[in-house]
């Protein structure tokens, strides 16, 4: 009964975690738990929550994708500007998608054919597209987009966030991939052994592309909806979301070393982040204050999962 209990927590600890942290700034700061509060905090997760999806495919390959970040400023900057100049709204949602699935097609193939460390490779292509966005924008936002695009990052359907909507089919599409299809077990397998997943006849080459593919997308869509929320894109859109998804993916219960994890962790994940800020937000806490809290969560979640595996 007892090891039972433990396995249930150590299975759960990120939801617990979550539970508790909930529960504590509720009672500091009755503010939280308010209708308007809760869906502030599912509009603002939503986009860190698409990106550690799409991060969450490559993390469980063993790789990693830093260049997230710089994928959502210049998709935004391109769908912006394509909206200035022709108001197509479908133009632009299809310019800036495809904008991110070549940006996790060039990291991809850079490492799995040129056989680079996907570090240096992503590291590379986050500066190449960062200063691309600042070249394209001149460094200034591009503003006053259509109401109509607009109401894609603050509209509702009902009470619900369209971007928590756009979350929940992205989790859902994700979640079938993994668990549901050929794709997803091969994934796994590369994951947890390279060279036994070769052995078996899977093409490691093709996997690797196709999780940085659609990492690149999944950015691709958080760029749109953050430029739809704010109005406008700027060249500076994205800075560290890398560290944010990275982070999801963590406390949630991915191995950075692959082969294990879940989107829903990935998912739980984002929430501890996004209820962590918005606590400390209610409770004044300086936002440098907020950082080192933030660090200190993904170290501890990293030395529990380490601690956890080892048992295992």
């Amino acid at each position: 009964m007892n090891n039972n209990f433990k396995e249930m927590l150590d299975k759960y600890k990120s939801l617990i975690g979550l539970i508790i942290l909930c529960i504590v700034i509720t009672i500091v700061s009755p503010a939280f738990m308010t209708l308007s509060n809760i869906t502030n905090i599912f509009t603002q997760v939503s986009t860190n929550a698409i990106i550690a999806i799409g991060m969450t495919f490559v993390i469980l390959t063993g790789g990693i994708d830093l260049s997230v970040g710089s994928t959502v400023a210049i998709s935004g900057a391109l769908a912006a500007s394509i909206l200035k100049s022709t108001n197509n709204i479908p133009l632009a949602i299809l310019v800036a998608s495809i904008t991110g699935i070549i940006i996790g097609l060039i990291n991809g193939v850079l490492i799995s054919k040129g056989k680079l460390q996907a570090f240096i490779v992503t590291l590379a292509t986050m500066t190449i597209f960062r200063g691309a966005t600042l070249v394209f924008t001149n460094g200034t936002p591009i503003s006053k987009l259509s109401e109509a695009f607009v109401k894609i990052g603050n509209g509702k359907i009902g009470i619900i966030p369209i971007p928590l909507i756009i979350t929940i089919v992205v989790f859902i599409i994700s979640v079938y991939l993994l668990t549901q299809t050929r794709f997803g077990r091969y994934l796994y397998a590369l994951g947890g052994n390279e060279d036994s997943a070769k052995l078996s006849g899977i093409n490691t080459n093709r996997i690797k592309t196709l999780v940085y593919v659609i990492s690149g997308f999944a950015s691709s869509i958080a760029g749109i909806i953050i430029t739809s929320r704010i109005g406008s894109a700027s060249p500076n859109a994205g800075t560290s979301f890398e560290l944010d998804a990275i982070a999801a993916v963590v406390i949630g219960g991915t191995s950075l070393s692959g082969g294990e994890g879940k989107i829903t962790g990935t998912i739980i994940g984002a929430l501890i982040i996004g209820v962590l800020n918005n606590g400390l937000n209610l409770m004044n806490v300086s936002p440098f204050y907020q950082s080192i809290v933030k660090g200190l969560v993904i170290l501890i979640a990293v030395l529990l999962d380490k601690k956890s595996r080892k048992k295992a």
